[in-house]
C-alpha cells in the first residue's frame, strides 16, 4: 500500500498551472497534446478510483481512447476534485485486497494501485515538461511504479501488455534517477523539450 496523495497533489498543482495557450501544445506522449493527457487524466482518475472501490461498471470495464474534444467547462476544478477522490480512494486498505478491474483488465488491486499511481506520475510530468513546469517525483514513488514499467522480457508478452501504455524503452545513462528510469522504459525520453518556436 502506498499513499497516492503528494502525486496527486503534485500535478494539481502543475494543472493550476497550464496556461490556457498551451492546450494544444505537444507533449512527451507521442500523438497527446495537453488537452488529450488532461482528459485522459479526467477519465482515469474516475476509473482507478473506482478500481479501488471495486466498481464494476462503464468506468471500469472501457478502455481509455484517445480524444482532443475541448475540455468541460471548470476542467482545473473538476481534476483537483478527481485526483483528490483517487487519492482518497487507494487511502482504504480494501483497495488494495483483492481484485479489481480497470480498463477492461481484470488483476490483482496491489497492482492496479500501482499502475493507477503509476499513471498520475507519468502524465503529471509529461503536462509539466510540455508546459515549462517544474516536477520532483520521490524515490520512494519511482521505485514503487518501476515494477509497472519494467519489461517482462518476452517480446511477445510484452507487446501485448504494454500496446496502448508504453513505447519502447529508451536508453539513458546508468547513473540516471529512478524516476528517470521509470520514464525511459515507459518509452518516455526524460530528456525531452518542447520544440522551440
Amino acid at each position: 500500500m502506498i499513499d497516492l496523495t503528494p502525486a496527486a497533489t503534485r500535478v494539481a498543482r502543475v494543472v493550476d498551472g497550464i496556461d490556457d495557450t498551451r492546450l494544444q501544445d505537444p507533449t512527451p506522449n507521442e500523438g497527446m497534446a495537453v488537452t488529450a493527457v488532461l482528459h485522459h487524466l479526467l477519465g482515469l482518475t474516475v476509473a482507478f478510483g473506482d478500481a479501488a472501490a471495486k466498481v464494476e461498471g462503464p468506468t471500469t470495464q472501457t478502455p481509455p481512447a484517445v480524444t482532443e474534444e475541448p475540455l468541460p467547462a471548470g476542467w482545473r476544478g473538476l481534476l483537483h476534485e478527481r485526483l483528490a477522490a483517487l487519492a482518497r480512494a487507494w487511502s482504504a486498505e480494501s483497495a488494495w485486497e483483492g481484485m479489481t478491474t480497470a480498463g477492461g483488465v481484470t488483476f490483482p488491486a496491489e497492482a492496479c494501485g500501482l499502475v493507477a499511481l503509476d499513471e498520475v506520475l507519468l502524465h503529471g510530468w509529461d503536462l509539466a515538461v510540455a508546459t515549462g513546469q517544474d516536477y520532483e517525483v520521490s524515490d520512494e514513488e519511482a521505485e514503487a511504479v518501476l515494477p509497472v514499467v519494467i519489461p517482462s522480457g518476452d517480446a511477445e508478452e510484452d507487446a501485448a501488455a504494454r500496446e496502448g501504455m508504453f513505447g519502447p524503452p529508451v536508453e539513458i545513462p546508468e547513473d540516471a534517477s529512478t524516476f528517470d528510469r521509470a520514464l525511459a522504459l515507459s518509452g518516455r525520453d526524460p530528456r525531452w523539450q518542447p520544440a522551440a518556436g
